[in-house]
Order: C-alpha cells, then structure tokens, then sequence
C-alpha cells in the first residue's frame, strides 16, 4: 500500500529503540525520512546503519536532552535547515521509572512528570508553526498504565494520562488547522527496556508466561512492529478524518476480561467472552 511518505519529514522522539525505532523503519519502507532524537548516540547510530541497507534516503539523528526545552527548541530549527519542512511529530520517548507514591517523593514524581509528559508539549510547541504549513500529523504514544494503573509508577502513569488528555485537548484546538492528532496505547510490548525488566525476576520466562497468559488475542506480546503498523496508518492520508482518538494496539489487554486469556477457560470448545467494564 502506498502510503505516500515520499520526501515527507517525521520527527520521532525516542527513536533509536524499542518502538521508535520500528516506526523509523516502517517510514524508510515508505520512502519517508525520518529524524531521530534519542539521548542514546550508540543506538542510533546503530539503527541509521541497519536503515541504511533498506534505503537510499536522507536518514538524519540527534543527540538530545528532551527534558531541556532550549534543546528541544533548537533541534526543531536544525531539521527545518537540514530538511525544510516538518511534516510529522511522533512523541515517543519515556520510561517506566517506578516512582510510586509510598516508594517515591515529590521531587522524584516532578521529575517522573519532566521525563514523560514534558517533552511532548515542548516539541508539540516548536514543530507546530511547520506542521500549520503542511497541516501535518502529530502521533502520541501513551501506555495501559494511563487506562488499568500498574502500581508503584505514579509518575509515569500521570504522565501517560496527561498525553491522552493532550491528544484530545490539541485535536481541539488544531481543527482550524486541519492537523491531526491521535494517540496509540501500547500495553504489553517487547521492547529492549521491557526485556531489561524481564531479566531482572529469577525467572524471566515464567514472568513473561505469566503476562501472557493475560493477553487475550493470542496469549503473546504485541511486537513493536504491530505498533509500527498502526502508527504508520495514523501518520498517513489513508486516516485522513481520524484525529482525537486513543487507539489500543494490546491484543484485547485492556478491554477484554483477562478471565478468557488462558484456554483452559474455554468449556465444550467454547469461550465465553466477557467485557471488562461489565463487571
């Protein structure tokens, strides 16, 4: 499918792994040119490599401190230089620190707050007068901690909320625009962070059955691809009237009783499914 990327610019915070990176390579596929901001200069470097084999095209990255608004303020104007336009934001770039409320102070949660919700108004901010030229796209990727909560992340999950709450309140506001925003919602994703945090339980498979076995479609994680796919839809003229939306890309984890996960729930070859807000 074409999805009409060609010379279109994507500025992706976050984008040397995890997701980000599975979005810079689903863009390059698409003839698009992506702009990659990570504070991880290895990584990066590693991933223009590996985009290199797939493309011919302009692949630019930068090393950047996203919790510095100058920062943030000037890589918008080095890729206005470098590539004349901005026709898309990808706000990606976040961790899941485990600031909690008893396991956390107020300094620790303002910090949480600076490194997750921040930087996706700073470069909303300065990407906005070239994406009004271009009425161009912003995609925020949020997290189930916003919808379910986890537990000892208050910071992260506030954040997380505060990203949908942006989505809907910038989709408002740029209507006269015709800028588009939405945002994807993620809940069980192998990513390189989510696989540090596996490895740190005495178990890691057991711990990652034990996520499994609650992820309705499939019993299996969604891959950072399957998120690649649905932000590329999200990016592209093909969702031209979709803006304002939380999108779950999380094989039914959030909206679908966990109960039906595991088939040894189903009875006489059949299994009875049951929304989770019904009960």
């Amino acid at each position: 499918m074409n999805l009409n990327f060609k010379n279109k610019v994507f500025v992706i915070t976050g984008g040397a792994k995890g997701i980000g990176a599975e979005i810079a390579t689903k863009l390059v596929e698409e003839e698009g040119i992506p702009v990659i901001l990570d504070k991880d200069e290895k990584a990066a470097e590693a991933l223009l490599e590996r985009l290199g084999k797939i493309s011919n095209s302009t692949i630019f990255a930068h090393k950047i401190d996203l919790t510095d608004s100058d920062k943030c303020r000037s890589v918008v104007e080095q890729v206005v230089q470098d590539c004349g336009r901005i026709d898309g934001l990808i706000n990606n770039a976040g961790v899941n620190d485990g600031i909690g409320l008893e396991k956390g102070s107020p300094e620790a949660f303002c910090n949480s707050i600076q490194k997750n919700l921040n930087h996706y108004y700073y470069m909303a901010h300065y990407c906005l007068p070239y994406l009004k030229e271009r009425s161009g796209v912003i995609l925020n990727i949020a997290s189930k901690t916003a919808m379910t909560g986890q537990g000892n992340t208050s910071g992260y999950a506030a954040a997380k909320g505060g990203v949908l709450a942006l989505t809907r309140e910038w989709a408002v506001e740029l209507l006269p625009y015709h800028i588009r925003i939405n945002a994807i919602i993620p809940a069980e994703v192998m990513t390189p962070l989510y696989r540090n945090w596996l490895n740190s339980f005495d178990d890691p498979e057991a711990k990652e059955k034990s996520i499994t076995d609650q992820i309705p479609l499939g019993n299996r994680m969604t891959t950072a691809e399957e998120i690649a796919n649905t932000a590329a839809f999200l990016l592209s003229e093909k969702a031209s009237h979709v803006t304002g939306q939380h999108i779950h890309v999380d094989g039914g984890y959030v909206h679908l009783d966990r109960i039906i996960g595991s088939t040894s729930n189903c009875r006489n070859n059949a299994c009875y499914l049951y929304l989770a807000n019904d009960h």
